[in-house]
């Protein structure tokens, strides 16, 4: 079961028919994102594999998982906002067994995004569990 956030943003897209309103709420969470610091926008938080520039800056607190994130391409920080709806503040051990294709699935991302951004995404995807792992 994914966290209350994530539920939420699965029942937004599906009151929305259309593909266009999906990706406008994605980018409209990303908009609302806070920005991440930019002295935090160093190689050692870059996500190879994007097209865009993105950088994910992981934190530990009390045994859970949190991230901030950013990108230059707008849908791209939507995505991260997604993902940590998905992710932020799950214990350590609970990061490394969601099965996140499974879960955008039900976003329908997976179906409508190109092949650079959907080996992005699966880029974030492997840099939080990998940091989650290397964290517990």
């Amino acid at each position: 079961m994914a966290q209350p956030e994530f539920e939420e943003v699965v029942e937004d897209f599906a009151f929305l028919d259309d593909w266009e309103d999906r990706y406008r709420l994605v980018i409209e969470m990303g908009r609302d994102m806070e920005p991440l610091d930019e002295a935090l926008k160093v190689p050692a938080t870059k996500v190879d594999g994007c097209a865009s520039q993105v950088w994910l800056h992981p934190r530990i607190e009390a045994g859970r998982f949190h991230f901030r994130g950013d990108s230059d391409a707008m849908i791209v920080r939507g995505l991260i906002a997604v993902l940590r709806k998905l992710y932020d503040g799950l214990p350590l051990g609970e990061v490394a067994k969601v099965d996140a294709r499974a879960e955008l699935g039900r976003l329908g991302l997976n179906d409508h995004l190109s092949a650079q951004r959907s080996n992005g995404l699966r880029a974030m995807i492997e840099r939080i569990r990998t940091q989650a792992v290397e964290a517990a």
